[in-house]
């Protein structure tokens, strides 16, 4: 196993921007005895949307997991081209309902990283902080409590607190996994306006309206990269129905 930010890259990117943002390469990963993912080998483009397609259980939000660094290949390389660490957003599930916070101590968590959780932010950690709010569309919604929130505020303020973090890579899970058409729609937007701002976004679904808004996708079924390229060559009828068809 090997995990690598690779400095070659990074040094060729100086004329011509780099080859890619993050490369896999026959790589394994699970957990406790379960095999997940099963020597996978891809190339994520900077500056693009990438979208990890399948069915539940195929392997999406593992893969996600090792890219933000919290779950360790079993086998293969993952390669990081040379930049800040991955900010990971997890499904809006993950943080629970009823925890006090509100939605700028939320965002302000995305400073942890920087200055410790304990620290007091500095002038520029609230900047950062502001910033994300706005960027997101939700500063007029920072004193609320995160279980006052919609489910597309909610996902803002979890985008925003990746934001806040200012990688150039962001990770998201199931962004937009029960929300409503028009939130949707929102943050279909807002990830391509954080592309156009330059930031690399790799987001796990199984929304085909999200998927082909990507710039490209990796298809997932049972662990196994089955597919990588554009949406509309990629997500035809009968590559669809391959992969969710039942095993």
């Amino acid at each position: 196993m090997k995990i690598m930010f690779n400095k070659q890259a990074q040094s060729s990117a100086t004329t011509t921007g780099p080859a890619f943002r993050i490369r896999i390469a026959e790589l394994s990963a699970g957990y406790a005895g379960h095999p997940v993912l099963h020597q996978l080998s891809a190339e994520i483009m900077p500056l693009t949307a990438t979208a990890l397609v399948g069915p539940n259980g195929s392997g999406k939000s593992t893969l996600l997991g090792v890219l933000a660094g919290v779950i360790q290949p079993t086998a293969g390389e993952l390669h990081h081209a040379d930049g800040r660490p991955p900010a990971f957003v997890p499904q809006r599930g993950a943080v629970g309902d009823t925890l006090p916070l509100t939605v700028r101590q939320t965002v302000e968590m995305g400073r942890w990283g920087e200055r410790g959780a304990w620290r007091r932010l500095t002038r520029q950690d609230r900047a950062v902080v502001n910033s994300a709010l706005e960027r997101m569309g939700i500063a007029d919604l920072a004193a609320r409590q995160l279980g006052e929130l919609s489910g597309g505020q909610r996902q803002r303020t979890l985008i925003a607190q990746g934001l806040a973090q200012e990688s150039d890579l962001l990770l998201l899970d199931e962004p937009t996994t029960g929300l409503d058409p028009e939130a949707r729609e929102r943050i279909a937007a807002l990830l391509t306006d954080l592309v156009t701002d330059g930031v690399t976004v790799v987001h796990a679904t199984h929304d085909l309206d999200a998927a082909r808004s990507a710039d490209a996708c990796l298809l997932l079924r049972e662990g196994r990269l089955v597919g990588q390229g554009e949406p509309g060559q990629l997500l035809t009828p009968s590559t669809l129905a391959r992969i969710w068809q039942p095993a």
